[in-house]
Parts: C-alpha cells; sequence; structure tokens
C-alpha cells in the first residue's frame, strides 16, 4: 500500500516554519510540497516508512524538488517578494517605535541645529555627510522647503560616514554651530555646496566665507560638546536603521535616499494634518 505524504523524509521543523500562517513562504512551499508529493507517490518513493528510504530513493526526491524548480523559478521569485514584503514592514515597524522611544534626541537635542522656523509646527529632520554627493544635489530642495513653508521647523544632524574627510568636516561643522549658531545655514550652503572634498581645510574655508571667526571655531572644535555631538547622530541613526545619507526623519517615518522636494512636501502636509507621515 502507498504510504501516506508525512512519510516523506521531510523534517518536522522545516514544514512547521515554512507552512505557518505567518510564513512569507507558505503559498510557494504549500506550491512546492504538493507537486513534490504527487510526482514522488507516483514513482511510489513514499511507499515505506521514512526511516526505510535509502539514498537512491532520497535522491529521487532531491531531484523531484529540483526540477521542479528549474520548470518553476516563480516560485522562488514569489517566496523571496513574499519574504522582502515582510521585512519591509517589520522594519518599517522598529523605525516607528525607535522614533516613539528617541524623540526627544530625535526632533529636540541640544545637539542638533535647527533652521527655518524653531517654534515650527512640522520637524523634519536630516542626517547629512558633506561629502554626499546626493546630499549635495538635495541641498536646493531643503532651501526651498524652508523659504516656501515659514512653520516648518528643520534640525540638521552631521552624519559623517563617507571617510576621515567627512568627520573633520562635522567637526568644523558643530564649531561653526557653538560658536555662531545664527550664521550656520550660510556655512552648510558654502560647505555643502561647493565643490572638492570636504575637510577641515575646505570647511573652515567655507566658515570665513560665512563670516565666521576661523580661530574662535577651531577653538571650539576641542571643546566636547563636538564629540557628543557626533556620537549622538550615530546612535540615533543606529537606532532607525540609518546607514546612508541623505535620510531623513518626520512625524513616525524615516525617509532614506533622496526622494526629491515634492515627496518631502507630501509627507510634511500628511505630519501637518495628521501627526504622521501617512494619513
Amino acid at each position: 500500500m502507498i504510504g501516506t505524504p508525512t512519510h516523506l523524509p521531510v523534517k518536522a521543523a522545516f514544514l512547521e516554519t515554512v507552512m505557518s500562517p505567518t510564513s512569507p513562504f507558505r503559498r510557494a512551499a504549500r506550491s512546492l510540497l504538493a507537486a513534490s508529493f504527487a510526482i514522488c507517490l507516483a514513482l511510489g518513493i513514499g511507499a515505506a516508512p521514512a526511516s526505510a528510504l535509502d539514498d537512491v530513493q532520497r535522491k529521487e526526491f532531491e531531484s523531484v524538488i529540483r526540477d521542479y524548480l528549474l520548470k518553476n523559478p516563480e516560485v522562488i521569485q514569489e517566496a523571496i517578494g513574499e519574504l522582502q514584503k515582510k521585512q519591509a514592514v517589520a522594519a518599517d515597524q522598529q523605525r516607528k517605535q525607535a522614533i516613539a522611544q528617541l524623540k526627544p534626541q530625535i526632533f529636540d537635542s541640544p545637539h542638533g541645529v535647527v533652521v527655518g522656523n524653531p517654534k515650527g509646527d512640522v520637524t523634519l529632520v536630516e542626517f547629512f555627510d558633506y561629502n554626499c554627493g546626493y546630499c549635495k544635489r538635495s541641498l536646493p530642495d531643503l532651501v526651498q522647503l524652508i523659504e516656501s513653508d515659514p512653520k516648518l521647523k528643520v534640525v540638521l544632524k552631521e552624519f559623517p560616514v563617507l571617510g576621515p574627510g567627512s568627520v573633520e568636516a562635522a567637526q568644523v561643522a558643530v564649531g561653526v554651530k557653538l560658536v555662531a549658531p545664527e550664521k550656520y545655514l550660510a556655512f552648510h550652503k558654502a560647505l555643502l555646496g561647493g565643490r572638492g572634498q570636504a575637510n577641515k581645510a575646505r570647511a573652515l574655508e567655507a566658515a570665513a566665507e560665512a563670516g565666521i571667526d576661523r580661530a574662535a571655531v577651531e577653538k571650539a572644535m576641542a571643546r566636547p560638546e563636538v564629540n557628543a555631538a557626533l556620537q549622538e547622530s550615530m546612535q540615533i541613526a543606529d537606532a532607525l536603521g540609518i546607514d546612508g545619507t541623505p535620510s531623513y526623519v518626520a512625524g513616525d517615518a524615516v525617509i532614506i535616499g533622496a526622494v526629491g522636494h515634492d515627496q518631502l512636501k507630501g509627507t510634511i502636509d500628511s505630519v501637518r494634518s495628521c501627526g504622521k507621515a501617512t494619513c
């Protein structure tokens, strides 16, 4: 008598994982296993308990699965797609929780640089690197948002991830914030909008272009607040899963990449309307 599919040598733990209601592989696994079982039964591979199957029968079973996947590769693509969707949802939820937990440090930290309206009804936070090409291209978007929205508060967070020059430039920037916060935006535009590699020398030149005392900035760079500010940005970015620039935080969402003026404005409008990035 032909045995049931449960006699096939498939580990119970594997079945429990892929066939659980929450598994992204469930649909693909059901199709794959159903087809494999049907073919194996037709071949008589399941005619005996799993313990009685020999190496030849196991190889036949493996061959059936391999042939099925080769003839139906869309099953793998479907499973990967479902997994990616599940991972994206999980990452989004984790970021929302991190934003809620770190809200004071993200939106109101004394280490952050505030431009735009300090008492604005919506806050947009940007993590940037002075050597990031996409940050340079996104600068006009940020300036346009500030100039067109008098109720927008923007917090700039130094996130130097592109090498030693970026770290040096960030240290100068924090020094500028300590010495002349009212001139920070002018400095920011001069350095991020300029050409060439950003480093300490170039950043100090940008400070001078913005009318800031270069010697005072260099002195301020030795203060403990400089490292504290950079360390805080790194810790927040890590908690939010941010590993590139530019990245933004608005409401309950993290926005990764240079998404452009229109998407940022749409997010700001949503936060203003319902308190969330998507209403």
